[in-house]
């Protein structure tokens, strides 16, 4: 298997540290706002990750965080903690929105079949393990104090910004110093924050109240639960600029070791061709789609495009998607009902499907190739659906695993709430059926039409009628 590292620019082959064991920690959300669909398409992204890794039979332990205090209205240590700018706008307390965006979160991820990371580390729980962090960065003189406030010295480690793509500007630097001059250099970040007396989360430390910088909470997170060098780190693109930047800087240089082998970053989702943020106001959210459509068809919406590679959304790919959906489910309902006996020819097609899913997957996460050859196979399934019912149990057991990978559950959408295509299509195939006993053929005939072009082809057989999609 081969991943793309953001730091080497390149794609490696993927050696784990311990033999079969993953250690892999991802960044989760700020819980001041529900996930919008671009948060759900990165972790469905990490989501498919793991479920693949599993499937090879690595042991993976997944950590993502909650950020509940820390994360500033602008990155570079200024403007308001967020969690607290929303809550008094909600006049509730900050701990009351947390509490309630998490468990919406949590409703937001399991309609869409996004498994549950092992451990979920909220920032608040591990002020501690921060304050010790911050202790260690003072002592090895790679951080120093001004009135309370800790800000790690970028000049003490030379690979500063290795991640990022592009260094930062001097003009967008010097904006930075001129409204932080506390900083010795305008790249320095926070690591501790001194709290101003009405600030309403802040903690006691050696150096005042105060509350930790948003960069450090990840290191320590992921440290505390992974160890000093991780497997993977995953993300969204925007943190190759700054967030990422600065964990290697702290966390290296409190370790002396490597502290990510191999970083992903999954690009943005836009809508109308711009970046989607709560900040411009055009997000969609994961529970606004859910009130429209099928949680499966989001979720392979969401993977139906190549993780690094940015995507736009529009109802109309919808629209594209539920072509495919619809297909799978409907070869899956076709081969519940065949009963043919003839020699199977799926021998071949069964052992390269799953050749040729791997081959995608192996290829840096390629989730398009990986659904192309599931939708490759299923055409090849719906050619021979008179073959042998064993073989054809086999096929399904097949496309039911790999697009499982991909995180779309097949199980009966009447648990979901909605009407499965299947029980649509068997009830006007019973309505013609009665139409045809009552010599009413013209409407019968009427129904056949319409279903074939829907894509839905039926066969009267002595035994009753069967359907399938049409080749």
């Amino acid at each position: 298997m081969k991943l793309y590292n953001s730091l080497t620019r390149n794609k490696e082959e993927f050696i784990t540290i311990e033999d079969k064991k993953v250690r892999f920690y991802s960044c989760g959300q700020t819980v001041y706002e529900d996930a919008h669909i671009g948060n759900a398409r990165t972790y469905s992204y990490w989501d498919t990750l793991v479920r693949y890794l599993r499937w090879r039979g690595y042991d993976v332990f997944w950590v993502q965080n909650f950020t509940d205090v820390g994360h500033l209205t602008d990155d570079a240590d200024s403007g308001e903690d967020k969690i607290i700018r929303t809550a008094k706008r909600k006049s509730i307390q900050p701990m009351v929105l947390v509490e309630t965006k998490i468990r919406q979160f949590f409703e937001d991820m399991d309609a869409l079949n996004i498994q549950r990371a092992d451990i979920y580390p909220r920032a608040t729980a591990e002020i501690p393990e921060m304050i010790e962090f911050v202790k260690d960065l003072l002592v090895k003189e790679y951080a120093y104090e001004v009135n309370g406030s800790i800000y790690f010295d970028v000049t003490k480690f030379p690979s500063y910004g290795e991640l990022s793509p592009s260094s930062y500007s001097e003009e967008s630097a010097g904006a930075r110093i001129a409204v932080n001059p506390e900083k010795r250099d305008p790249r320095d970040f926070a690591l501790w924050i001194r709290a101003p007396p009405e600030h309403l989360m802040k903690w006691p430390s050696p150096w005042g109240l105060g509350y930790p910088g948003w960069h450090l909470e990840c290191s320590v997170m992921s440290q505390k639960y992974l160890g000093t060098t991780l497997d993977i780190h995953g993300g969204g693109i925007d943190h190759l600029y700054l967030h990422h930047p600065n964990e290697i800087a702290q966390s290296e240089a409190r370790t002396g070791e490597k502290f990510v082998n191999y970083w992903l970053h999954a690009a943005f989702l836009t809508v109308d061709g711009e970046r989607m943020g709560k900040s411009k106001g055009n997000f969609i959210l994961v529970r606004e789609l859910l009130n429209e459509f099928d949680p499966m068809l989001i979720r392979l919406f969401l993977i139906n495009s190549y993780y690094r590679k940015s995507v736009d959304f529009n109802r109309d790919a919808l629209v594209q998607t539920q072509i495919l959906l619809d297909r799978i489910r409907t070869t899956i309902a076709s081969i519940d009902r065949a009963t043919g006996e003839k020699e199977s020819d799926l021998i071949t097609a069964i052992t390269e499907v799953e050749a040729d899913f791997i081959a995608a997957m192996d290829d840096d996460l390629n989730t398009v190739g990986a659904l192309q050859a599931i939708m490759q196979f299923v055409k090849k399934v719906n050619a021979a659906l008179d073959n042998e019912k064993s073989l054809l149990e086999e096929a399904k057991n097949k496309i039911i695993t790999f697009i499982g990978i991909l995180g779309i559950s097949l199980q009966d959408e009447a648990q979901q709430g909605t009407i499965p295509l299947s029980a649509l299509v068997d009830m006007l195939v019973g309505l013609r059926d009665k139409l045809r006993e009552s010599k009413q053929y013209e409407f019968s005939d009427q129904i056949r039409a319409e279903l074939l072009e829907l894509g839905i082809q039926l066969e009267d057989k002595p035994d009753g009628t069967i359907w399938k999609l049409k080749r």
